[in-house]
């Protein structure tokens, strides 16, 4: 019923930028929460940022600083703004939304297919 759209990523120079961007469509009635989430070969699945619908916004204390997270309500998108990009920052980042698809209807989460962030040392 609703599908995650990412855009952007590539190969950056340490110290380099990229912003990530995230569009859900589909049946959707709002959108609590959207964010990012990484995974690196090897690694767990982690959690980089999220941002609430009000505003309100997380950061895992690896990026504070260095990336920002944004949104559209009325676009339903999400973007990532990433600099200062290290090489420790190389993964597939997933776009991630909860999602309320219509009136009375449980909230659930959706993700992105992958979006590959490869920063050179």
């Amino acid at each position: 019923q609703v599908q995650l759209m990412e855009s952007g990523g590539g190969l950056v120079q340490t110290g380099g930028s990229l912003r990530l961007s995230c569009a859900a469509s589909g049946s959707i009635l709002s959108i609590n929460v959207m964010g990012w989430y990484r995974q690196a070969p090897g690694k767990q699945r982690e959690l980089v940022a999220t941002i609430h619908s009000g505003g309100r916004t997380n950061y895992a204390d690896s990026v504070k600083g260095r990336f920002t997270i944004s949104r559209d309500n009325a676009k339903n998108t999400v973007d990532l703004e990433m600099n200062s990009l290290k090489p420790e920052d190389t993964a597939v980042y997933y776009c991630y939304a909860r999602v309320q698809t219509g009136p009375l209807k449980y909230e659930y989460a959706y993700w992105g297919q992958g979006s590959q962030v490869s920063v050179s040392s």
